[in-house]
């Protein structure tokens, strides 16, 4: 029975072909655009994670002044000095890295070129805090660390701004009143999560930088990589506490200090691009139930045309149940159809949105499942109503009806 039902819904699908691809239209629009709302949204919130992950692995970024983020300012407090970096090294468990972190804006010139870039100042840690690691050449000695020796380790946006196809290595860049020797090429990791280009900037020794660039010991920043696995709530208390001790802050005195926890923020972003990302499927999907009601519509109609087939097929023995299941069938077929080819645009479209937003694109069977049989059941909600109208039709009735 299921079978002639089916079969007698698609000869009428037929029959009406363009009637029935506009019907379908709602929930085609409708299944594509949750789909790819919810697959771009899962690809940003991924691109997110990355970019947040690029900057370190268990990150914890101190830095002067109350205000807490990227944006936040010293506002007059203090700076820090490299020897707290050796204190918290020293002094508190957990830790795998720390690296004292002084940077500045410095045009920089080389093979007959000059290029804006970001000049930093650190030792070795700061390769393993940042997890950066090395395209070419080498990290510095301890002997140049030391002495602040003219060496340094450029990005890739800098060897290819500056240095353009030629080999860097080895190759002298003038930085300010004095040129340093290109020892290293750190591997590209591209646009981090503030937007800011990450390949843009020359390392350099600390003392080197302190020396020859600023002319001071200011450090602005101490980043702090924790071991996996480290309780970062009690290690940000303890570092708290001797941060406080070490700048002489009495118990009244508020910190004149910031840490910025990058796993906490990589949570809290993504946290929010996934409620954004459910916000929009959500309105999306409102674009299903007007497909669904053009359905019911439309379905109306054919019920209305057909009256006198239903009334003969009652007539000649067909049961309710039959008539109902015929034009039940027909509407779940037609937002079946129309689930499918949206799946179909869904996936061309975010495979192409991806690659423009430069995001990646993550494929969820999920999403894909659920919305197909959404449209199913929207079919099944808004079909029920013309085919049971259908169904108690009166034969007799039915059979007059011009």
């Amino acid at each position: 029975m299921l079978l002639d039902a089916l079969s007698l819904a698609l000869r009428s699908i037929h029959r009406n072909m363009l009637r029935s691809f506009l019907t379908v239209l709602g929930i085609v629009i409708g299944v594509s655009a949750v789909i790819t709302m919810v697959t771009l949204g899962n690809g940003a919130t991924q691109a997110v994670q990355n970019q947040i992950a690029s900057l370190g692995s268990n990150l914890l970024m101190v830095r002067t002044g109350q205000r807490l983020g990227f944006g936040g300012g010293g506002g007059g407090a203090p700076a820090f000095k490299e020897a707290d970096a050796a204190a918290i090294a020293a002094e508190i468990g957990g830790i795998r890295a720390v690296a004292p972190e002084a940077r500045t804006s410095v045009t920089v010139v080389a093979n007959g070129r000059n290029w804006t870039t970001s000049v930093v100042g650190s030792s070795n840690a700061w390769f393993d805090t940042n997890n950066w690691r090395l395209a070419a050449g080498r990290r510095f000695e301890e002997a140049e660390l030391q002495a602040g020796a003219p060496v340094c380790v450029i990005g890739e946006t800098v060897r290819r701004e500056v240095f353009e196809s030629r080999n860097a290595l080895g190759e002298r860049l003038r930085v300010r009143q004095f040129s340093c020797e290109v020892v290293g090429l750190l591997a590209a990791k591209g646009q981090a999560a503030m937007g800011n280009d990450q390949d843009d900037v020359v390392m350099m020794p600390l003392h080197t930088f302190q020396r020859r660039v600023t002319g001071n010991l200011r450090v602005a920043t101490l980043l702090v990589s924790m071991n996996d696995g480290a309780d970062s709530a009690s290690l940000k208390a303890s570092l708290g506490q001797l941060l406080r001790e070490r700048r002489k802050l009495a118990a009244a005195d508020e910190d004149d200090f910031n840490v910025l926890d990058t796993k906490q923020l990589a949570e809290t972003i993504s946290g929010t691009a996934k409620v954004m990302t459910t916000l929009l499927g959500a309105v999306a999907a409102v674009s299903l139930l007007v497909g669904g009601i053009g359905i019911m519509n439309i379905m109306l109609v054919s019920v209305t045309e057909r009256t006198r087939e239903i009334g003969l097929r009652l007539a000649i023995g067909a049961l309710e149940s039959e008539v109902l299941s015929q034009f039940l069938i027909e509407a779940v077929v037609l937002a079946a159809l129309g689930g499918l080819i949206g799946i179909v645009l869904a996936t061309a479209a975010s495979v192409v949105l991806a690659r423009v937003m430069d995001v990646p694109y993550l494929f969820s069977p999920s999403i894909n499942l659920l919305s197909f049989l959404f449209a199913a059941a929207i079919g099944v909600l808004f079909g029920y109503f013309p085919a049971r109208r259908a169904a108690q039709m009166d034969p007799i009735e039915a059979l007059r009806h011009e």
